[in-house]
């Protein structure tokens, strides 16, 4: 089968690769649409993945076309998700129900071979139907929407905050679109891109701009998210916590990354900081938040490319063009 592989430190193709072969509790999937995300170029940089070469994409959906022998769940023809995450349930963090931290942890499309492919395997305890009203070409959105929503369950924020979130790019935008879900008394946006900043507005925002500075609120914001991951943004939006207020690191930096931290002002102002990593019990309430319509796919997905594309993809997507870019095999 036609594939994406990144096969090198900086070197993504497009091969073929075998199909395949579903273990005994695996389906394979038809893969209708696979999204890129900061993730994979971190892969593409050497992170992340143990050892390259690797099929990526662990943003999938599509439909189920062949079962393991001890599948009963799901059957030939149902469309579904795919939760990427694979847990090894044996170790301290996935016994005290932090799977999202195992100590082996791994992904579909980032250690094991992805949805950036005509088919992809996986668990099927992974797998969530789709309903009919659903779009299997657009589900591919409830992968990073669960991570915005593990971010929420982090944030654990109140009714009536005042947010701030760095980055309009398709985390950003989704963050803006649970914040005003979660009863926000305002939600404001900076980001350097002038497209995605006019995204931001499009869907509501209670300020933008390209600093923070911009935006009327000197002091602070109760509740500060980067979906970045740009350690400059980081150590501005720490210094626009208010008393009391949240700091949540919500988007991958690179590991070089470095920021500094006042910690007196942290003690004396009683600010937290906070990361969330992935998913966590929030696929199935992901789909069902997309099922209901928390999210527009056409504006959240700016780019559908086929699968021949994806190296040009990557580019695209590192050069900050666009919003959500996915393939199609």
């Amino acid at each position: 089968m036609k594939a994406a592989v990144i096969e090198s430190v900086g070197k993504a193709v497009v091969t073929e690769v075998p199909d395949p072969t579903p273990g005994p509790r695996d389906v394979v999937v038809e893969v209708a649409a696979c999204g890129l995300c900061g993730t994979d170029l971190h892969i593409l940089q050497g992170e992340f993945a143990p050892s390259l070469p690797v099929v990526p994409g662990h943003e999938f959906a599509g439909v189920v076309v062949g079962l393991g022998r001890d599948v009963r769940e799901v059957s030939v023809g149902d469309r579904v998700a795919v939760d990427p995450s694979l847990y090894c349930y044996e170790c301290r963090y996935c016994r005290s129900g932090h799977n999202n931290l195992c100590e082996r942890w791994a992904a579909i499309g980032v250690t094991t071979a992805g949805g950036a492919a005509r088919y992809a395997a996986a668990p099927v305890a992974n797998c969530v139907r789709l309903p009919d009203h659903v779009r299997t070409e657009d589900a591919a959105l409830i992968e990073p929407l669960s991570c915005a929503v593990r971010g929420y369950d982090v944030l654990n924020s109140r009714l009536g905050s005042h947010v701030l979130i760095y980055g309009s790019g398709t985390m950003g935008l989704m963050m803006l679109e649970l914040a005003k879900r979660t009863g926000a008394a305002s939600v404001d946006v900076v980001d350097l891109n002038a497209d995605r900043l006019a995204t931001a507005r499009k869907l509501g925002v209670s300020g933008s701009g390209a600093n923070a500075d911009e935006l009327d609120r000197p002091q602070g914001w109760d509740v500060v998210i980067d979906a970045t991951g740009n350690a400059g943004a980081i150590q501005d939006g720490l210094e626009r916590v208010a008393k009391a207020g949240t700091f949540l690191q919500f988007g991958v930096a690179d590991y070089a990354a470095r920021v500094s931290i006042d910690p007196y002002r942290i003690y004396n102002q009683e600010i937290t900081i906070t990361g969330s990593m992935a998913v966590l019990h929030s696929y199935e309430r992901a789909a069902e938040l997309f099922a209901g319509g928390v999210l527009d796919p056409d504006v959240f997905i700016s780019d559908r490319l086929p699968l021949d594309a994806y190296p040009q993809a990557l580019d695209q997507f590192a050069s900050g063009v666009g919003r959500k870019i996915v393939v199609v095999p």
